[in-house]
């Protein structure tokens, strides 16, 4: 429930809209109310005496308050989803900008698939949870104390039947709406398995097919999906079971109101009309119990997603920013003291001590074995992450007391895998500069060696690309990400193995026009051949987390075993090729 409080804070804009929805459904509530009563006088005042102004007369009545009842049913339906999909779209807005804030700790904690719910299912749940409370918990409630009111003044006689029927009925939704939250907690977590398997998958397909576990993935899914089905049928049967027995209990309410009012018409104690409108009020009762059943139900199940929500809403970020952060401009000078960084806290340190300084304008060379941790020292640059030990300066400044807006802004990143949105080449590429004019764009396609192939393009920088840029290749995708990276003229370019898949031409273009074009940046450069950092001021062996060697191309070649072996070993793959 403090969940539910807590997300009540989002209601505050609609608070006119949840006001006026259930007044609405008052009238109706009301006009429902008097159509049995109306209907009985017109039964043993009008129709018995043969009174046919008196009946025309209460069907001129019944005629106004089902459209009274229509008007309010209307209304209160129309400011309910009002209030409700606003509240929803809200929530859903503050969970995407939370997420946004998320460094990759958090997304692991919590899994894509499991925000993926949270973001659609959940949202959908407590939205549907609100609207249903607006209109018909209003409404239940209310038929349920309005007709039991009515019998227990009009029809005294029969009111012993609710006595017996009313708290079975009660007792009923107690224990379908308390078990209904557990068993639909149980299936939001099978979602959860399902959507991280179907996103992994997906994102993964290229492999899949490419080593053929199409047939192993297909199974690995239906054990997902096949236990999200046994959870929700499971879920599903047993709060079926409420419709039928309530159905069952009232039934026999109607047939003892028969039998007991049968014997007092006889005796002359009561009239039809009372039997009948006494009916017509236990129906009432039916649906209004029904209808708050199915409410509490829906909120049963609402209170775990509101949880679920309010977890990544509240769940504390590891990448802060500074109280009165910096917003000064950046010029690239970068001293890391003692720096190391571990991805889980019981894992081992991936860096490990890493010390070393760099003035602006430099270019610096990132080069070691496979897992030896050169990505992860970029990423920390522009807090993808925080080290768990040591400090990073820049141009003097611890880098947390920077703006994170500030320092992204002065950064020009590229991952090692070249990640591009669907949509316009243009598009993708003033992701790093939005104002960026045509003639820039241009001269970054030109530095990025992009030109050549987004020319034959049929629409050119208008292009259309596919989700994950799918219809483009590997080296054009880096040359496009590359792009996005030049485009913004950063104080720091991180390059993290951008040039791997293009070939030895296009990659001396591309370093010439960065030596050229980008001599006051700052640029870091993660690359597998030394071919591709040899003109570096600095180059960095790293080894197990480690720098086992710094210095030139030519200092290192002296004095570094490990540079040594590297160059070694290419010269001599260069030799066999």
């Amino acid at each position: 429930m403090q969940a539910i409080k807590q997300l009540g804070r989002y209601l505050g804009p609609y608070k006119l809209f949840t006001l006026i929805a259930p007044l609405l459904m008052v009238l109706e509530v009301t006009m429902d109310l008097l159509q049995p009563t109306i209907m009985q006088h017109m039964i043993d005042t009008g129709i018995a005496n043969g009174d046919n102004p008196y009946v025309l007369k209460m069907f001129v009545w019944m005629l106004v308050s089902s459209v009274l009842g229509l008007f309010g049913g209307i209304g209160c339906s129309y400011y309910s989803s009002k209030a409700a999909i606003h509240f929803a779209s809200d929530v859903r807005q503050s969970l995407y900008e939370k997420m946004m804030t998320y460094s990759a700790k958090e997304r692991d904690n919590f899994t894509t698939g499991k925000l993926i719910t949270i973001l659609t299912s959940d949202v959908e749940s407590i939205q549907r949870a609100f609207m249903m409370t607006l209109r018909i918990f209003v409404r239940g409630p209310l038929l349920f104390i309005g007709a039991v009111i009515i019998v227990f003044v009009t029809a005294r006689e029969l009111f012993s039947i609710l006595l017996i029927i009313v708290p079975m009925l009660i007792i009923a939704m107690y224990f379908f709406t308390k078990y209904s939250g557990v068993l639909y907690r149980r299936v939001q977590e099978a979602i959860d398995g399902v959507n991280t398997k179907l996103q992994e998958n997906l994102a993964g397909i290229r492999v899949i097919k490419a080593f053929r576990r199409e047939t192993q993935q297909i199974e690995q899914f239906s054990k997902h999906n096949d236990a999200l089905t046994k959870r929700f049928i499971t879920a599903e049967q047993i709060v079926g079971v409420l419709i039928p027995f309530t159905m069952f209990v009232v039934n026999l309410g109607i047939v003892a109101a028969l039998w007991l009012g049968a014997i007092k018409v006889e005796a002359g104690t009561l009239q039809v009309g009372v039997i009948l409108a006494f009916i017509n009020y236990l129906t009432i009762i039916l649906n209004g119990l029904m209808s708050s059943s199915m409410v509490l139900m829906q909120i049963a199940r609402a209170i775990p997603s509101g949880e679920r929500i309010i977890d990544v809403l509240n769940k504390e970020v590891t990448v802060k920013e500074a109280e009165n952060a910096l917003a000064t401009p950046i010029h690239g000078a970068i001293d890391f003291q003692n720096v190391s960084y571990r991805y889980y806290e019981t894992a081992e340190d991936v860096l490990k001590n890493i010390t070393f300084s760099v003035k602006a304008g430099q270019t610096i060379g990132l080069i070691g074995k496979t897992g030896s941790g050169k990505s992860t020292l970029v990423k920390l640059l522009p807090r993808l992450f925080d080290p768990t030990s040591g400090e990073i300066h820049l141009d003097g400044k611890p880098i947390k007391s920077y703006a994170l807006s500030t320092l992204r802004e002065h950064i020009g990143f590229t991952s090692q895998k070249a990640l591009l949105f669907s949509g316009k080449i243009e598009k993708n590429i003033r992701v790093g500069k939005e104002n960026a004019t045509t003639k820039e764009i241009q001269k970054a396609l030109d530095a990025a060696c992009a030109t050549e192939f987004v020319e034959r393009l049929d629409k050119g920088i208008a292009h259309e690309l596919s989700q994950g840029a799918t219809n483009l290749s590997g080296g054009q995708k880096q040359r496009l990400a590359l792009s996005r990276a030049l485009i913004r003229q950063p104080a720091i370019l991180v390059l993290d193995d951008t040039t791997s898949a293009l070939d030895s031409a296009s990659e001396k273009h591309v370093q010439q026009a960065i030596h050229e074009q980008y001599q006051n940046t700052t640029t870091f450069i993660v690359a597998s051949k030394i071919a591709s950092i040899q003109q570096a001021d600095v180059i960095l062996v790293l080894e197990d987390g480690e720098i086992v060697g710094q210095g030139t191309h030519q200092e290192l070649l002296q004095n570094n075993k490990s540079y040594q072996a590297i160059y070694a070993s290419q010269q001599k793959a260069g030799e066999q090729s």
